[in-house]
């Protein structure tokens, strides 16, 4: 037995902080601890608020540095805990900036927009409000000289490919963030930044008005789709029944609306030639209404499925211009050619745009949009970044083999083979919906137990957002090692997939580990709606189509089927309301916000023995023992819709086979615990358990039958 005891060793490559204690004896495997630490600077840009970034300090990898992106917001729950994110879209913005290659630029600014309780990196919009705070940035960090009282920086935008010329007050060739200009939406004032938007006319899709019309007509509603400064489709407040004026919080409230908004950017999104824009944030609906005078005009500016609290810069420049504009469907009266200055009334007050037209009537075209903004650097410093976050875990072995001493290296040269011993460390267990649903409280369940059997921490991390698709790709690129394991279903691996293109294959990005078991479907309803049973909704959607609303937990989700199968069955209509998981869908329903859902018996049966849903029927081949007085939809009248919810355990792909064996024989053993069984059937799921092979096999039938409903049923995503 040779023990080596050494001091603590710290060294510095490439940002990444790698501390090491060692303390041991041959054969004890040796598990270096690891944190990233980043340079860091956070500032108050506009009505925003996010952290800047030099490129270089983040992962070259555009995955990792989307990792390192999460990890410094806390993208992963609502409140943004764990990261320097105020659990509110206009704090979950990220400004990259680099010395630019593009001629006559001076730097290039990559803007991201960083989700708010899911894990999510978005880099096609731009943000204006960031924009703001790229020069000072910039100036600060050394790659523009300052210049004796102003300094005017041109600024490539990545995401859109335009110019802007930012100028900032530059007293003896420093940054001043003190003055006394102040914006609506932020308290107290600062020094003017102006902001020149030189070249952002059709940078997303290559024309101010991609469908070739001023006007178009979507959902028998006149809209008009812009390209100015970022893609918008702006709506007529009256032309839905509103005034323009109503607060976010209401227009947040109101689920039919936003709906029906949703739907309106979607089919705006194709013919702006943007693609299915379902899961992008481009482009943002705008509802418009009458301004204070000639030169103003009211906007209510969507991120894109919540209200601003105040506006967008770009957005504020695409209303500016179509408003500037003639045979738009918020033309102002005046239609004069020249410079014009523009207020776009907000909740919390105004932003003035000077807009410049050149030509008249159809021949009009902006030429140049300007507006004034500030900025204020909040803290400067280091910021450390959860490991959880990266797929993969930091590479530290060669500079650290480097510095260390040979007999130490050899040392843990030997004893590298037995740290290969499964598991030697946390094993994750990634959720692809919200806290609180069913799958959570299954996977839960699974995991008190899979801990202590493993001899490991089980952590479960809940990944909710675009229907499971930010999970599955999440665990389809882990390290497949075992330490990461996903708890999927029907949705994520036959429904979803087979409802639409994905970035992961269900098939061949997984190694499937072993079924879990079944829930039937369960139709509910808010106990506030005025339905005596199936036979009445069928009646009262037939007069009166759109009634009511469901709630789903996203396109490609076994509630998101079931309706649409509801609705095919029966010949009705009933608008749909996604939402990023059951759990949240459920909440909305029980607030009658929507009105019935179609949620797993798993998910919705405590809900239905508290009193706050009722069963209406069960989407399944027979009644349930624990609802023995529901019947079956079929038994209702309405027959075709047969939705029976799997759950189970994956792996990334190539995962040793022994390890996928040793899971299985853990998992099986917990799935025939008494007390399991009971928890499960208690809560409307019935346990089933498989080989790998067996699983593997479920998964590849269930696709095909679900591509098939697809194509008979003609579904579609949105």
């Amino acid at each position: 037995m040779i023990a080596i005891v050494g001091p603590g060793l710290m060294f510095k490559a490439d940002q990444l902080i790698l501390k090491m204690q060692f303390s041991f004896a041959i054969p004890a495997p040796i598990i270096p601890s690891m944190n990233r630490v980043i340079p860091c600077v956070l500032m108050r840009a506009g009505t925003s608020r996010g952290p800047f970034f030099l490129r270089e300090w983040l992962p070259a990898d555009d995955t990792a540095r989307d990792e390192a992106l999460i990890g410094a917001i806390g993208a992963s729950d609502l409140l943004q805990v764990d990261g320097v994110g105020g659990g509110s879209t206009l704090t979950s913005k990220v400004a990259i900036v680099s010395k630019s290659s593009e001629p006559g630029c001076d730097v290039d600014y990559l803007f991201a927009q960083v989700g708010v309780g899911q894990r999510s990196v978005d880099t096609r919009p731009n943000c204006g409000n960031m924009l703001s705070g790229v020069a000072p940035f910039a100036i600060e960090q050394g790659l523009v000289s300052a210049q004796d009282g102003e300094t005017t920086v041109r600024v490539f935008n990545v995401n859109t490919r335009s110019r802007i010329d930012v100028t900032v007050l530059t007293p003896e060739r420093r940054v001043r963030y003190d003055g006394e200009t102040g914006i609506d939406g932020v308290a107290g004032t600062a020094a003017p930044i102006r902001l020149n938007f030189l070249d952002a006319w059709g940078s997303v899709t290559g024309s101010v008005f991609p469908t070739g019309q001023r006007i178009d007509l979507i959902d028998g509603l006149e809209v008009t789709c812009i390209d100015a400064a970022m893609p918008l489709v702006i709506l007529r407040a009256r032309d839905l029944g509103l005034t323009g004026r109503e607060a976010p919080a209401d227009l947040d409230a109101d689920l039919a609306l936003l709906s029906r908004i949703e739907a309106i950017r979607v089919a705006a999104g194709r013919a702006m030639g943007l693609g299915d824009v379902s899961g992008s944030v481009v482009p943002k609906p705008v509802i418009a209404s009458d301004g204070d005078d000639a030169n103003s005009i009211t906007s209510r500016y969507f991120t894109p499925r919540r209200c601003h609290a105040s506006h967008a810069v770009t957005g504020a420049i695409g209303v500016a211009t179509a408003f500037a504009l003639p045979g738009t469907v918020v033309s102002g009266d005046d239609g004069r050619p020249g410079a014009r200055a523009i207020s776009v009334l907000h909740p919390q007050g105004r932003i003035d745009v000077e807009v410049s037209i050149d030509g008249a009537g159809p021949d009009a075209r902006i030429q140049r949009a300007a507006l004034v903004r500030t900025a204020r650097k909040i803290f400067q410093g280091e910021l450390h970044l959860p490991p959880y976050v990266f797929s993969k875990p930091p590479e530290g072995d060669k500079p650290m083999k480097q510095l260390i001493a040979p007999a130490v290296a050899a040392v843990m040269a030997i004893a590298a083979p037995l740290a290969m011993a499964y598991p030697d460390k946390t094993i994750t267990i990634v959720v692809p919906t919200a806290a609180g649903g069913g799958n959570d409280a299954m996977a839960r369940t699974i995991a008190q137990k899979l801990g202590p059997m493993l001899g490991q921490t089980v952590i479960i991390d809940n990944r909710a957002g675009a229907n499971g698709s930010i999970a599955s790709e999440f665990v389809a690129r882990a390290v497949p090692d075992g330490h990461t394991l996903m708890l999927g279903y029907i949705a994520t691996h036959a429904m979803n997939p087979a409802l639409q293109k994905l970035r992961y294959d269900p098939v061949a990005d997984f190694a499937p580990i072993g079924l879990v078991g079944y829930s039937p479907t369960l139709m509910i309803a808010s106990p506030a709606v005025q339905v005596k049973d199936v036979k009445d909704l069928v009646t009262q959607l037939k007069a009166k189509p759109d009634k009511y609303a469901y709630a789903s937990a996203g396109a490609g989700t076994a509630p998101h089927y079931a309706a649409e199968l509801f609705k095919l069955a029966t010949g009705t209509s009933m608008t749909g309301v996604p939402f990023k998981g059951a759990a949240p869908a459920v909440s909305d329903t029980i607030g009658n916000h929507t009105q019935f859902m179609f949620p797993s018996l798993f998910t919705a049966l405590p809900h239905v023995k508290a009193g706050k849903l009722r069963a209406m029927a069960i989407a399944g081949p027979k009644r349930s023992p624990l609802l023995p007085d529901v019947p079956t939809l079929k038994e209702a009248g309405v027959d075709g819709v047969e939705v029976q919810q799997w759950y189970g355990f994956f792996a990334p792909a190539k995962t040793p086979k022994p390890i996928i064996d040793q899971l299985n024989k853990a998992l099986n053993q917990i799935l025939a615990d008494k007390d399991i069984i009971k928890r499960m059937e208690d809560h409307g799921a019935d346990v089933e358990t498989s080989t790998p092979e067996q699983f593997g096999s479920l998964v590849k039938s269930e696709l095909v039958k679900w591509k098939g409903v697809v194509q008979r049923a003609k579904l579609t995503a949105e």
